[in-house]
């Protein structure tokens, strides 16, 4: 039984350049590297990016090892299905399957990491992590329905997140008041100091939020003018 495979929606700023070095690498592959290796790859890269985050309560040297996570992560998450599509060897059931549960693992993984560390409380990572998941199976009901797989908002997808956070990692490092610099507050009695990475998470929060929102509004009034409500004879 064959499957249609959603329609992928990607419009991020990076998304050409990327296109074409990722067909390229796939293209130079040696045989014995598999897409689920790459997957496995992909998987390995947010548990060293959740280990850097979380070693950076040692050392802030340890923000080097979390950027090198993000490079580890899109190699394996960004070449697994592209090399699937070169050799031709695509199996839509399984990859869907495997990729958006690994996906969302690796999210996790990720975000509990920078939540241990001291950069950012972990009530913040998780609010955020809650976001993301909300707007993945939202993404993922799309690709049930409509037959659109949109990877990407406001020109932004997992790719330029990446390079974002790399270029936050830096900045953090070389600037020392980004990760000295933080305000108490007091929240139910009890002293909470809130950093830079904090507000980010605030921001990034509402951001998705709104974008889960607007995109609900927007798809509920196309289902509703696709299957109106039928009156009573």
């Amino acid at each position: 039984m064959e499957t249609k495979q959603s329609a992928r929606i990607q419009t991020s700023i990076l998304n050409a350049a990327e296109k074409k070095a990722l067909v390229w690498m796939a293209e130079r592959c040696p045989g014995w590297v598999t897409s689920d290796m790459l997957t496995f790859i992909g998987f390995l890269g947010a548990v060293v990016i959740g280990t850097g985050y979380a070693l950076c309560g040692i050392s802030y040297n340890f923000l080097w090892l979390a950027s090198l996570g993000f490079v580890i992560n899109w190699l394996g998450d960004s070449m697994d299905g592209t090399l699937a599509r070169v050799r031709n060897q695509q199996r839509p059931r399984y990859g869907f399957f495997i990729d958006h549960n690994i996906d969302c693992i690796n999210e996790a993984i990720m975000f509990i990491g920078i939540g241990l560390s001291p950069l950012m409380s972990l009530s913040n990572a998780l609010l955020v992590l809650a976001a993301y998941l909300i707007l993945s199976i939202y993404v993922y009901i799309s690709a049930h329905l409509k037959g659109e797989f949109k990877l990407t908002y406001a020109k932004m997808g997992p790719t330029e997140f990446r390079v974002i956070m790399i270029i936050f990692n830096t900045l953090v490092y070389f600037i020392r008041p980004l990760h000295d610099w933080g305000i108490t507050l007091t929240v139910a009695g009890s002293p909470v100091v809130l950093k830079v990475f904090d507000f980010v998470a605030v921001a990034v929060f509402i951001i998705l939020v709104v974008m889960y929102l607007a995109s609900l509004y927007k798809d509920a009034r196309y289902y509703a003018a696709l299957e109106p409500l039928k009156k009573d004879k």
